[in-house]
């Protein structure tokens, strides 16, 4: 059975979107990851979407979202990716386990700041990921 991951942050333009994608490139069949921002700004940021299309791993189906569009979807664990989200998280049905893993917020900067902030998710979020028991 498929495990069901949100990734969420504040604004859902940046880290949450690449952990998502990131997250759905290395345990596909295994994890689905959705991402949402608990102040959603409507937009990916175009240096994220730059770093995903440049590790072939960015889909059209990946856009910014308000946390109202998932909270229907039963997820098995939530991730917070930033102080904000991690304080103003709201409690999801059936007691769903959440961790905090907070990663610097690379908008407003340059494209570097996007390679590390990708290279930090991709070591951190998916060793945690990986040795995650989702059978607790």
């Amino acid at each position: 059975m498929i495990k069901k991951v949100l990734v969420l942050c504040t604004g859902n333009s940046c880290r949450s979107i690449i952990a998502e994608a990131l997250i759905n490139s290395e345990f596909e069949g295994k994890i689905k990851a959705y991402s949402s921002g608990v102040a959603a700004s409507g937009r990916v940021n175009p240096n994220a979407k730059k770093i995903l299309q440049s590790k072939h791993i960015w889909k059209d189906e990946y856009h910014s979202k308000v946390i109202d569009a998932v909270m229907h979807i039963p997820f098995d664990l939530v991730i917070t990716v930033c102080e904000n989200a991690s304080q103003t998280c709201p409690v999801f049905p059936g007691n769903t386990p959440i961790i905090h893993l907070a990663f610097n917020d690379p908008d407003g900067k340059d494209y570097d700041a996007f390679e590390l902030c990708f290279e930090e998710i991709q070591n951190r979020l998916l060793s945690s990921l990986s040795s995650y028991s989702f059978d607790k």
